[in-house]
């Protein structure tokens, strides 16, 4: 309560230029220094005190925590570098741990924005960006080098794998030079030498898909109507049905009797029974020579007949018969020969001798060679049911040797067929 009259006034002094504002309870401002707290010298270079210290942006702008744009309204103000030797001691050690070091702290001063002790630390490196980006640079070094270890591991087996399949430094023409063709080993050429050029195991001839080709000679076998060649695995067979149509001839003679000769067939037939001959030779009236199977003693039986007379009569025939276990169903590899030398003949089933035969000759019948057919009496006869391939005719006595390899379907490179089909 008063007494009607006015308080006498005190009024507030203006601030003394440079200060920077009013304050409550009001304080001489630091000498050209930043508010901070604890109050007390600037550091060298005229920033204030407050940890850390911090750099004005370049524009004048002021403190504050977080830093925007300054106040609409705000001017920048000047401000003052105090002497380096002001600094204490301590608080030149305290700068001396900042981030920034060996780089004096540029001056604080006041200026637009909200008021605050701590300025942004616009210029210090962001320290957890670069970790960041030390850790991706090694992890993608150390993905470099496990990739390159890969490549290097990768290399080395290739290499390894190169030397282990024959890398011995020739190429693949040499390399097939240092062993023999698989193809010329499984199907032997017409001349019987170790000619590295593919073979051709075409079965029949060109453009007549009803003859039988003849790999070593001029004496394709034309095949009746009910015959047939067939593939089979890498092969090819002639199948035949065992009656008067199914059969294979040439057109003129291909084995001279009259001399040593070879003659081998790999066979297969339905059934063991009855007389079948596979390969014969003769005339219009009877054969020369037999390769096939009859019943001898009652018994089925692998057989090598030859006639020694013209006539054909039982008299003047001579057989040599061999017999395995299992014979139907079953392929087999005959081979009958005749030494003219020494007047013998020979059969070989499997390439094992199983018996010879004392002769005084083998009728020479001109005739044409016959598959799954012979000739007696006048008539066709004997007729084969199954199938058969690998038919060879040699003007030769054939080695035991070189007969065991014709199991495999190969010859002596010194003995060349006259005649040769259906090569496997």
């Amino acid at each position: 309560m008063t007494d009607g009259t006015n308080p006498s006034s005190n009024p507030q002094p203006e601030p003394a230029p440079g200060n920077g504002g009013y304050g409550f309870p009001p304080v001489p401002p630091a000498p050209a220094a930043g508010y901070g707290y604890p109050p007390g010298a600037p550091a060298p270079g005229g920033g204030g005190f407050g940890p850390p210290p911090a750099v004005p942006p370049a524009d004048g702008s002021g403190y504050g925590y977080p830093q925007q744009g300054g106040h609409p309204g705000a001017q920048p103000a000047p401000y003052q570098q105090a002497p380096a030797a002001a600094v204490p001691p301590q608080q030149q050690e305290w700068a001396q741990g900042l981030p920034n070091m060996g780089a004096p702290a540029p001056p604080v001063g006041p200026g637009p924005g909200l008021p605050g002790p701590f300025a942004p630390q616009s210029d210090q490196p962001d320290w957890e960006a670069m970790a960041d980006r030390s850790a991706a640079e090694k992890r993608k070094k150390r993905l470099w080098m496990i990739g390159g270890g890969v490549t290097v591991l990768a290399l080395l087996a290739g290499g390894g794998t190169f030397l282990l399949l024959g890398g011995d430094g020739k190429d693949e023409n040499e390399a097939k030079d240092d062993k023999p063709s698989p193809t010329v080993s499984a199907s032997p050429s017409p001349s019987g030498s170790k000619s590295k050029t593919p073979v051709d195991n075409t079965p029949t001839v060109k453009d007549d898909p009803t003859s039988i080709r003849d790999r070593s000679g001029k004496a394709p076998l034309k095949m009746g109507p009910d015959a047939g060649v067939f593939p089979i695995d890498k092969r090819f067979e002639i199948r035949t049905k065992g009656n008067e149509n199914s059969y294979a001839e040439s057109e003129k003679r291909v084995v001279d009797t009259a001399k040593s000769f070879t003659v081998s067939a790999r066979v297969w037939v339905r059934s063991a029974k009855g007389r079948q001959i596979a390969v014969s030779q003769g005339n219009e009236k009877s054969s020369s020579f037999e390769l096939g199977l009859d019943q001898v003693n009652g018994k089925p039986a692998w057989v090598f007949r030859v006639q020694t007379g013209d006539q054909g009569a039982d008299a003047t025939t001579v057989v040599v018969a061999g017999d395995n276990p299992k014979m139907e169903k079953t392929f087999a590899e005959l081979t009958g020969t005749y030494d003219a030398e020494r007047k013998l003949v020979a059969l070989y089933v499997n390439g094992k001798k199983t018996g010879e035969s004392a002769v005084p000759g083998v009728f020479q019948a001109p005739g044409p060679l016959q598959l799954a057919r012979t000739r007696h009496e006048d008539k066709w006869t004997a007729a084969w049911s199954g199938a058969m391939d690998s038919v060879q005719t040699y003007d030769v006595l054939l080695s035991p040797a070189q007969i065991d390899t014709l199991k495999a379907g190969r010859v002596d490179a010194s003995a060349k067929p006259t005649g040769s089909w259906l090569l496997y």
